[in-house]
Order: structure tokens, then sequence, then C-alpha cells
């Protein structure tokens, strides 16, 4: 009996450590494993989490996007972004919609700027102008 619950707990903390999670980006510490500069704009941050659960981080999504070209995608388990509504807070990327406006500028100078909610992203259109993208669309400029 005694084997068995130390069997049970060892598998359990092994379950635990393998869980593939967010880190959270610590702005004004970490720096961009593309470019190499300080990530301070909350708005505009992006991060990959592997299947091993090894966060990248980045300090704009074109950085994360031209890095997306030189990965193998199946050994990416989490791809996020900043959203822009809600500064600091990271969605997922597949599912946000993407702006691209002279009037709203990234750290990179891309001009592109992630959204959880696309009516929110077409609310800031109305207001910037540009030009609204899905994750495909997007990932095919970059």
């Amino acid at each position: 009996m005694k084997y068995l619950l130390l069997l049970v707990i060892f598998v359990s903390l092994i379950c635990v450590s393998c869980t593939v999670e967010e880190s959270p980006i610590v702005y004004g510490k970490e720096a961009c494993v593309y470019c190499k500069m300080n990530i301070v704009d909350n708005q505009h941050s992006a991060e990959i989490v592997t299947k091993k659960g090894k966060p990248y981080k980045y300090d704009a999504i074109e950085c994360m996007l031209r890095e997306l070209n030189d990965r193998d995608e199946n050994e990416i388990e989490l791809i996020l972004i900043s959203d822009y509504s809600t500064p600091g807070k990271l969605v997922d990327a597949k599912s946000a919609a993407y702006l691209i406006s002279e009037n709203l500028q990234s750290p990179m100078g891309a001009n592109l700027t992630g959204f959880n909610d696309r009516n929110k992203a077409e609310l800031v259109l109305t207001q910037k102008g540009g030009e609204l993208f899905s994750w495909e669309e997007i990932k095919g400029k970059f």
C-alpha cells in the first residue's frame, strides 16, 4: 500500500511538472529572443511555448512571426500575443485579429497590433485606419 501511494505521488509530480503554460513576461527585464531588444511594450509583445514547456518571448508580434518561419510549428504548443485592448494579457494568436496601421506604431516598426476580439479590432480600425488580417493572412505577410 505504501508503494502504491508513493507511485501515485511520483506520477502526479511528473504530470504537474510537465504542464505547458504561458510564462508571464517581465516587462523591462527580459529581452526579445529574436531582436535582443528589451521587452517594454505590454501591448505588442508575444510568446511561443514549445511542447516541452520552454517559453520564447518577443518584444513585438512581428519578431515572433519572423522567427516562426525558422521553427517547426509541430514542436510548438502555444502561440500567444498581447491583446492591445487588455495590455499585458496574452491570448491565443491563432484566433486573434491583427491590424496594421501607420497610426498605431509597434516596437519594430511594422505597425502591427493584435486583438483578442475582432470587434475591438474593427473599432480601432475605424479610429486609426489601416488593414485587418486573420492569423493565416498575417503569417503570409511575414
